[in-house]
């Protein structure tokens, strides 16, 4: 079978694939983001499972990769993940794509790497585009520490609940969303979340690529107003620290819980009332005991 690509109409060819499911990421808008191991990898499998096996066809076409395209979605990835196993069991080179970035992130594949590892076969990551790193290395917002939640519920109750969970997580909050939904989720951020700091990404790595930064309050009556075409990936501030109580608001809530419980009851009531170390708490209780 031939592995032959091209890259600017130069044509190559592909080394052989050991036996595995390679997970490959594939470009979120700009055919030209995706790496030559990538391109090596889908030219040499057996076949390339596929979200969209006609979406697919424009970045294979591209690179001139002719081969075996098998739909793979949520509908029927349950259905085919034993197959495939066995498949690879018995020594075949199989790649996994979806329609855009990288596979699993709100994207099939979950129930087929899982069938994979639970056989203890072969899977190997080929690394790329995605989107939400892409739209969280341009939002403004912190990077040390964020968490991804994928597409919020579409219905407003079922995301309004889903956000309170979200409402005091420190790390920036990465999402999902929909054009037509936009404006709603922002708005319903803003009533559960508050008016953090926000940006959102629309047609990442395409001709009209756009990021907005702002209030979700300021995004939200934006967006009601505007186009907003293309996939967006909205990231948003993280919960602001707690400001420390007064001193000398503890220390008289703490005087008088040590008129009413004995002094390590009204230490450990202090403490997780206004979430002091117990230390510093028992040392002012000793010391106001000492005064007394």
């Amino acid at each position: 079978m031939s592995h032959d690509y091209y890259i600017a109409g130069t044509q190559f060819s592909a080394p052989d694939l050991a036996p595995g499911l390679y997970v490959v990421a594939t470009p979120i808008g700009n055919l030209r983001d995706i790496t030559i191991r990538a391109i090596e990898t889908l030219a040499a499998a057996e076949a390339v499972l596929c979200e969209d096996t006609r979406t697919s066809a424009k970045l294979l076409d591209h690179y001139g990769i002719r081969v075996k395209r098998v739909a793979f979605h949520e509908h029927n990835e349950r259905d085919k993940a034993e197959d495939i196993a066995n498949r690879i069991a018995d020594g075949a080179a199989i790649a996994l794509i979806s329609d855009a970035g990288t596979p699993l992130l709100s994207d099939p594949g979950f129930p087929l790497i899982r069938t994979l590892a639970e056989q203890n076969l072969p899977v190997f990551p080929i690394p790329g585009a995605s989107a939400l790193l892409s739209a969280l290395v341009v939002a403004g917002l912190p990077t040390d520490a964020f968490a991804f939640h994928g597409f919020l519920p579409p219905k407003a109750g079922a995301r309004a609940n889903a956000l309170k969970k979200y409402a005091v997580s420190r790390e920036t909050l990465v999402f999902y969303e929909s054009p037509r939904r936009l404006a709603d989720t922002l708005t319903a951020m803003a009533e559960v979340l508050g008016n953090r700091q926000a940006a959102v990404s629309l047609e990442l790595t395409k001709r009209f690529e756009r990021t907005r930064r702002g209030s979700l309050t300021e995004l939200a009556a934006f967006f009601a107003e505007n186009d907003t075409k293309g996939e967006a990936v909205i990231t948003v501030a993280g919960a602001a620290e707690p400001s420390a109580p007064a001193a000398e608001d503890w220390q008289a809530a703490l005087t008088e819980a040590m008129g009413d419980h004995p002094l390590r009851a009204a230490v450990d009531d202090i403490a997780a009332r206004f979430g002091l170390k117990r230390k510093e708490v028992y040392d002012a209780a000793l010391a106001l005991k000492d005064r007394d």
